[in-house]
């Protein structure tokens, strides 16, 4: 049996090698009308950002945090439950629950904000590593999308872009190579596309159209983003226009389906 001193100075030895987890000595209040589960549920959640319950640990079994907080397992079971469905933790058959990796909710699809912003804000290290920036051709898919003649000369970039060192998505980008020719001159492994575009007359993007689909991650997924075969992928075709409504930007991002998750907000008009 545990109880809060012995987790709290001592660890729990059924957790991984290295992992130590920790339960500080606080209890549930049953005075106050809410709900106990919540309570719980919002002491492990306290647990897991304050880094006591660290990415891949252990927590203690139902039946434990039934004895610790002297509550019903029934009570423990719908909290678990509920975090487990809202994935800051995963089960595994005959071992135990653990701390998840929380998935970086993107907002992506509704803003112009750049992934440095994005990760930032959700409290990870962005890096990027540039694959390719050349120029070249465009291959006839790609120029059926932009609505550009096959072999139109275009800058290509090819980035992956990772938080706290884990890959979350690669990018694949074409401009036109008659007005964005200058990109070739610079270093996106620290600079941001779209705060150089916005410095020269005529290439600020100011509208992106983005197309989304659910897609198994392919080959070159697999070799870039540390991926299985058939991984779910979220997929974006982005067209990106200048104030003129020119089409300057087709990008092609697959993100991690288990590093993302993207939020869409709508405002409904008042009638």
């Amino acid at each position: 049996m545990y109880n809060n001193d012995m987790i709290a100075c001592c660890g729990d030895p059924r957790a991984p090698e290295g992992e130590i987890i920790v339960i500080q000595d606080r209890q549930l209040d049953k005075t106050v009308p809410i709900p106990l589960y919540f309570q719980l549920k919002k002491l492990i959640l306290e647990e897991i950002d304050s880094g006591n319950y660290p990415v891949g640990s252990m927590i203690p079994t139902e039946n434990e945090l039934s004895q610790i907080f002297q509550i019903s397992r029934t009570t423990v079971r719908q909290t678990i439950t509920e975090l487990v469905r809202e994935e800051r933790l995963y089960r595994i058959k005959s071992k135990g629950t653990f701390v998840a990796r929380t998935k970086i909710n993107q907002e992506f699809i509704n803003t112009l904000q750049s992934f440095n912003e994005e990760m930032r804000r959700a409290g990870r290290k962005p890096t990027t590593e540039v694959l390719s920036l050349k120029k070249v051709a465009l291959p006839e898919n790609i120029a059926l999308q932009m609505g550009m003649p096959q072999g139109t000369e275009a800058v290509y970039l090819y980035r992956k872009r990772c938080a706290d060192g884990e890959p979350v998505v690669r990018v694949e980008t074409y401009l036109p190579y008659d007005r964005c020719g200058f990109l070739l001159e610079h270093d996106f492994t620290f600079e941001s596309l779209y705060t150089n575009l916005s410095d020269h007359p005529g290439t600020e993007i100011v509208r992106i159209q983005r197309i989304c689909e659910a897609r198994g991650a392919d080959k070159e997924d697999c070799r870039v983003l540390n991926m299985k075969r058939g991984q779910p992928i979220h997929h974006f075709a982005s067209f990106g226009y200048n104030r003129s409504g020119d089409l300057l930007e087709f990008s092609l991002a697959n993100y991690r389906g288990d590093q993302s998750r993207f939020r869409v907000e709508i405002e409904l008009g008042k009638k």
